[in-house]
């Protein structure tokens, strides 16, 4: 990415980040359902990559379907950006009242027990929002991690956000962030982690619709090096504005096996977790790249970056 559009992409979420929570909340859904609209008729490499995943997902739409589906997933996708952007001025009560998540006793039970829990979800609907359900609904603090974006000055507004919003954000880059979040772990803490794309390309081959990817080891390995619950967790839109969810019962341990083969069962049986909710509401799976390993080989004469 050159310097120039380093620059514009930084300008527009700051632009993004300062104008549209001053929108009244009708406008702003009307904005987020237009640019999306746009995106979608334009069909650039985005909407043909979401469009690709959602023809595994529901291998038997005909190319009408993939197409009511794409243009809905823009929508949901924008929604999130909508409302991410508006998040810091959503008081308690509005979080609150716009987020029905089930299984919330999976999470305060462990903490109460003195262990700390993993939170592993995929990219559906709004993990941001679900974050701010945490911190402001139940009242605990949390750690994550943030893909190191380019420009840095990008970076920095995306960590600045997720503070405002009361997590604790590491970058993804090196090794360090394995470590403080084990020692958060150890002292009882809760992280959460969105775990259905491999970002350092050496993650856990699954099986995933029928086809292999891979997803990362973090979460079972965390587990495994910690004593932790792994809690899977799946969302969804439902009428605007509330966003469902579940946090699904821990995943166990196996009891056998090396580290590789426990890591590997664990996250083989986080991705069956995630491939039920992607499977029930498929237009709020925000995957707009590349995921499975079919895809991700090397094609003559294409660009890769």
């Amino acid at each position: 990415m050159s310097a120039a559009r380093d620059r514009l992409m930084d300008g527009l979420y700051g632009v993004g980040w300062g104008a549209v929570k001053k929108l009244p909340e009708p406008v702003a859904s009307a904005l987020g359902r237009k640019i999306a609209d746009t995106a979608w008729k334009r069909r650039g490499q985005g909407v043909l990559r979401l469009e690709s995943n959602l023809a595994r997902v529901v291998p038997d739409a005909g190319p009408e379907r993939l197409a009511e589906l794409s243009r809905a997933g823009m929508r949901s996708y924008m929604r999130y950006w909508m409302e991410s952007f508006r998040l810091p001025s959503w008081s308690a009560d509005k979080v609150r009242d716009n987020v029905d998540i089930k299984g919330a006793h999976h999470l305060t039970d462990g903490l109460a027990a003195g262990r700390g829990v993993i939170v592993a979800l995929p990219h559906l609907a709004n993990w941001d929002l679900a974050g701010v359900w945490v911190t402001r609904t139940l009242g605990i603090p949390f750690t994550t991690v943030a893909e190191r974006l380019k420009p840095e000055s990008l970076y920095d507004r995306f960590v600045a956000y997720r503070e405002s919003l009361g997590m604790e954000v590491l970058p993804h880059a090196g090794g360090a962030a394995f470590g403080t979040l084990a020692r958060r772990l150890r002292s009882g803490g809760l992280i959460c982690l969105v775990a259905d794309r491999d970002l350092s390309s050496s993650g856990v081959e699954v099986d995933y619709f029928g086809e292999r990817t891979r997803m990362p080891a973090g979460p079972a390995l965390l587990a495994q090096h910690t004593g932790a619950l792994l809690l899977p967790v799946t969302l969804w839109y439902g009428e605007e504005p509330v966003l469902h969810g579940e946090i699904h019962p821990p995943l166990e341990i196996p009891a056998e096996g090396t580290r590789a083969e426990r890591t590997s069962a664990m996250t083989q049986a986080l991705a069956g977790v995630y491939a039920q909710g992607v499977a029930e509401h498929p237009e709020d799976w925000h995957m707009l790249q590349r995921l499975w390993l079919a895809d991700l080989e090397p094609r003559a004469g294409e660009d890769r970056t």
